[in-house]
């Protein structure tokens, strides 16, 4: 009897929902590649073997015991320098990703729940943004401002914030016209409150979703801009820079090799988590996408 009830229960198959989800091979793997690498960027003055500008070390040397990924074409660590990258690529692409998803939330909660010319301005703003490459209109951007990681950052919020407009946009067009949101203003709640108090606990799960699918697509934005030289300067070391100086030495695989791997290691492990949090916070859509 007490089994029959619990599985009628639907906190109870809510909860369960949620625990088989994170324990699908792929959340479990993506958990595992960004706390690596996460590990690797904290501990990154205990760990590596050589400071990441030090050029004390042999031009081009390949891989071997003393240097585990080589050296670039200044003799240094390159395994340092991609640790140390990690420091610099996923604070910045966290950033990046939780600005966009404020400025856009904002702005696509105003624009779904007021309606009219408000509505029509802000939407009309994001296709215009969205109507050009994400990667050229950052470049436009980071030209006009300046080659450095802060602007880079600017750059992309600016060409980001769209998708979660859009997204939060029709949530809150479905929200606003459900019966608790309604009595919420018979009872005489502002606008501010009914959208923070009755509409967000509803809303917040998509955001998270995406600003987590999102967050691959920051790391390699971001690396894309260095590897043009328009993010990183050096001698900061970030892997879109070193994939640019590795590709300037063709036959030395490794100087592109290692770092364009750890960018490949956070973009699945960032998808690989987005999607499970996708099937543990909104089951429906998950099988719309299957």
């Amino acid at each position: 009897m007490l089994r029959s009830i619990d599985a009628a229960d639907p906190f109870h198959r809510s909860r369960t929902r949620v625990r088989s989800a994170w324990l699908q091979p792929l959340g479990i793997i993506g958990a595992v590649m960004l706390a690596a690498i996460v590990l690797a960027a904290i501990l990154a003055p205990w760990i590596v073997p050589h400071p990441p500008n030090a050029m004390s070390f042999p031009r081009l040397q390949p891989p071997n015991a003393t240097n585990w990924f080589g050296t670039d074409q200044l003799g240094r660590d390159i395994f340092s320098r991609v640790v140390y990258g990690a420091r610099v690529s996923l604070p910045y692409a966290l950033q990046l990703v939780v600005m966009s998803a404020v400025l856009g939330t904002v702005l696509g909660a105003i624009a779904g729940y007021f309606g009219g010319w408000i509505d029509g301005v802000i939407m009309r703003a994001a296709d215009l943004v969205m109507a050009f490459p994400d990667i050229i209109l950052a470049m436009a951007v980071v030209a006009a401002l300046g080659p450095n990681l802060f602007n880079a950052v600017l750059a992309v919020v600016i060409v980001s914030w769209p998708i979660y407009a859009r997204v939060v946009r029709s949530m809150i067009l479905t929200l606003r016209d459900e019966p608790y949101v309604q009595s919420s203003r018979l009872l005489g709640a502002s606008s501010g409150r009914a959208l923070w108090r009755d509409i967000r606990p509803n809303a917040a799960g998509p955001v998270v979703v995406l600003a987590a699918l999102e967050y691959g697509h920051a790391v390699l934005i971001l690396s894309g801009l260095s590897f043009l030289g328009l993010g990183a300067q050096p001698p900061i070391a970030e892997w879109g820079s070193m994939v640019s100086e590795g590709a300037k030495y063709f036959d030395r695989w490794w100087m592109s090799v290692f770092p364009g791997l750890a960018i490949l290691v956070v973009v699945l492990g960032a998808n690989f988590l987005g999607d499970t949090l996708r099937d543990a916070l909104d089951p429906r859509a998950a099988k719309t996408f299957r």
